[in-house]
C-alpha cells in the first residue's frame, strides 16, 4: 500500500469511527463493539479500507502501548497476592476449555484435526479487549482485574508455545502432518530463554539501571514520555529477536517501570496515545472479518458462541471459587474471559497456511471472535449489575462458594478517605507555602505537581501529575473537595482547572500574573484571584499605613 494510500485509509477510519462512538454513545454501546463493527462496515461491506502492512503496524503499536499500561499497574506489591490463582486459574481453564471444545467440535461432526483448530482456539481469551474494557471502567487496579491480568499473562506464555509448535510443523505429508522436531525443540529452548531473560533484564533494570535517569527524566515530563516509549520499544524488539509476542515485551517493560515512583503519571501520558492505535486495531479487527464463509456455517458459530460466553465462565467459577475466593470475585473474574483472542485468528490462519484446516474453519473462528467480544463487552461494562441480578435469581448456590469471605482491594488513591479538603496546585514557592500555613490551620490537604522533587519535604499528602488530565483530579477527589487554589503561573492550565471546579461546583482561587488573563478568568466565574501585583501594592499600603507614613 502506498503512502497516500494508508493516510487516506487512516483518515477514513478516523472520521468514521468519530461518527459512530458518538452514535453509538446514543445507545450505550461500548466503543469496541462500535470499532469492531465499523471495521466490519467499512471492509467486509464498503470495501472502503483492506488490511495492510501499515494499518498492521499501527494495530501492534496500539497492542504494545496496551500492555505497556498494563505493565504500568503492576507493581510488585500489588501482584504477589494473585500470582497463585492466577497460575492454576489460567492452566485449568486452557485444559478444560480445550477439552470441552474438542468434544463439542466432535459432536459437530467437524473432523480430528478441524476440532483440535477450534477446541484450541476457544482457549485464548483477549487481553486487549478486557484490559481496554476494565481501564474504561476504572478497576484493573481491582483483585479481580489484577487477577484477569495474571491470567492472560499465563495464557499468553501457553500460546507461544503453541505457535512455537505450530511454526515447527511442515506441512500435510500423507494425509498427516510432518513435524520438524529440531525446529520445534529450538523454538521451545529459544522462547523459554528469552522469557527467562528478558525478565531477568526487566527486574534488574528497575532496581539498577532505571531509578537515577528516570529520576532526572521526571522533572521534564516530554523527557519521561520519550525515554519510557524508548523503553518499551527496546523489550518489544528484544522479545520479538526471542520468538516472544510482543505483548510479553511491553508488558515486562511496564512493569520494570512500575516499581518507580512515576509511573502514574507516565500511565496517564501514555494513555492518550494508546487511544488512538487501540481504536485502528479494533477496526482493523473487523475489516478480516469474512462474514459470507461463517454464515454458511452459522450454526457451529452459534454454538461455539455460546461456550465461549457462558462455558469460559462456569469453568473459572469453579476454579476461582475453589482456590478460596467469595462469589463476587469468581463472578467478576470468570466474566472478563468470555471471548476469544486476537491470537486464535492468528493460530487459525497459520494453520490454513500450513494446509492443516480450510479457510471455513477460518471465518469460523473470526466471526465467534467477533460474536464473543461484542457481547462480552456488555457483560463486563455491566458486571456488578449482572452479579447483582444472578444473584437475586440465585444462581450462585454452589456448595465450593458458600461461606467464602469476600477479599478486600487495596485500591489506595491519593484522594482516597478525603473530603471537605483543600486542594493545591503547583509547588512553586506560593504553593508550597499555602500548602504549609493550610495544615497548620489544621486543614486536609493535597499538593498537586508534575515534579517529585517539589513534593519533597511537604507536609500532608501529596500527587504527582499534571491537572491537565481528568484522571489527575479525580485521583485527588476534586469533586468532594471545598476547595481548589492554583498557584501556577501557566494561563492555560489556570483556565481548564476554573472550568472543571465550576462543572462540580467546586469553589476555585487562582493565581494571576498577568493582568490581562482576569476578564477571561472572571468569565469562567473563578471564585477568587490571588493577583499578585495588586496584592502586593495592597500589602505595602497595609505596611505603610501601619508605619505612620501613610494616614
Amino acid at each position: 500500500m502506498s503512502g497516500v494510500g494508508f493516510l487516506e485509509q487512516m483518515g477514513i477510519i478516523a472520521v468514521c469511527a468519530a461518527i459512530l462512538v458518538a452514535i453509538g454513545r446514543m445507545v450505550r454501546m461500548p466503543a469496541i463493539v462500535v470499532y469492531l463493527l465499523g471495521g466490519v462496515l467499512l471492509g467486509p461491506v464498503l470495501g472502503w479500507v483492506e488490511e495492510g502492512e501499515g494499518l498492521k503496524l499501527v494495530s501492534e503499536t496500539g497492542i504494545a502501548l496496551l500492555l505497556f499500561l498494563v505493565g504500568l499497574e503492576l507493581s510488585f506489591a500489588k501482584i504477589k497476592d494473585v500470582g497463585k490463582v492466577a497460575i492454576v486459574a489460567g492452566v485449568g481453564q486452557v485444559v478444560f476449555t480445550a477439552a470441552g471444545g474438542y468434544v463439542l467440535c466432535w459432536l459437530l461432526d467437524f473432523g480430528m484435526m478441524e476440532a483440535l483448530f477450534l477446541a484450541t482456539a476457544l482457549t485464548f481469551s483477549s487481553t486487549v479487549v478486557v484490559v481496554k474494557l476494565l481501564d474504561e471502567k476504572g478497576e484493573l487496579d481491582s483483585l479481580y482485574g489484577r487477577i484477569a491480568v495474571g491470567i492472560f499473562l499465563v495464557q499468553d506464555l501457553v500460546v507461544i508455545l503453541i505457535l512455537t509448535f505450530l511454526a515447527g510443523i511442515g506441512g500435510v505429508e500423507g494425509g498427516g502432518a510432518k513435524i520438524d522436531a529440531g525446529a520445534v525443540g529450538v523454538g521451545l529452548a529459544k522462547a523459554f530463554g528469552g522469557m527467562i531473560l528478558l525478565l531477568g533484564l526487566s527486574l534488574l533494570a528497575s532496581k539498577y539501571l532505571l531509578p537515577r535517569p528516570f529520576a532526572w527524566a521526571a522533572r521534564r515530563p516530554e523527557i519521561l514520555l520519550i525515554w519510557s516509549l524508548s523503553w518499551c520499544f527496546l523489550l518489544v524488539f528484544a522479545a520479538h529477536e526471542f520468538g516472544l509476542s510482543l505483548e510479553v515485551g511491553a508488558l515486562l517493560a511496564g512493569m520494570s517501570l512500575a516499581q518507580l515512583p512515576y509511573n502514574d503519571d507516565l500511565r496517564r501520558r501514555v494513555h492518550p496515545l494508546m487511544n488512538l492505535f487501540i481504536a485502528v486495531f479494533f477496526v482493523t479487527l473487523g475489516v478480516k472479518v469474512d462474514a459470507s464463509g461463517a454464515l454458511a456455517n452459522w450454526w457451529p458459530t452459534v454454538v461455539l458462541s455460546v461456550f465461549v460466553l457462558i462455558g469460559n465462565p462456569l469453568i473459572f467459577i469453579g476454579i476461582i471459587g475453589a482456590m478460596g475466593y467469595g462469589r463476587k470475585t469468581a463472578f467478576l473474574t470468570s466474566v472478563t474471559v468470555a471471548q476469544i483472542s486476537e491470537f486464535s485468528f492468528i493460530f487459525a490462519g497459520l494453520g490454513l497456511s500450513k494446509g492443516l484446516i480450510g479457510a471455513e474453519i477460518l471465518s469460523i473462528t473470526a466471526m465467534v471472535g467477533v460474536v464473543t467480544i461484542a457481547v462480552s463487552s456488555y457483560m463486563i461494562i455491566y458486571n456488578h449489575g449482572l452479579y447483582a441480578w444472578l444473584l437475586r435469581l440465585g444462581a450462585f448456590k454452589f456448595r465450593f462458594l458458600d461461606g467464602k469471605p469476600e477479599v478486600v482491594d487495596r485500591i489506595v488513591h491519593a484522594g482516597h478517605g478525603l473530603k471537605r479538603h483543600v486542594i493545591v496546585v503547583g509547588m512553586n514557592a506560593l504553593g508550597r507555602e499555602i500548602v504549609k500555613r493550610l495544615v497548620e490551620k489544621g486543614e486536609d490537604t493535597l499538593a498537586v505537581d508534575t515534579d517529585p522533587v517539589k513534593l519533597e519535604g511537604l507536609p500532608g499528602r501529596t500527587l504527582l501529575g499534571s491537572v491537565d488530565y481528568l484522571t489527575v483530579l479525580e485521583e485527588a477527589g476534586f469533586a468532594k473537595a471545598k476547595l481548589i487554589v492554583s498557584a501556577l503561573q501557566i494561563e492555560e492550565t489556570n483556565d481548564l482547572l476554573a472550568y472543571r471546579a465550576k462543572s462540580v461546583d467546586v469553589p476555585c482561587a487562582i493565581h494571576v500574573v498577568d493582568l490581562s488573563v482576569v476578564e477571561n478568568l472572571l468569565e469562567l466565574e473563578a471564585d477568587y484571584l490571588m493577583v499578585s501585583k495588586v496584592d502586593g501594592v495592597k500589602a505595602q499600603l497595609r505596611t505603610l499605613k501601619e508605619m505612620g507614613v501613610l494616614k
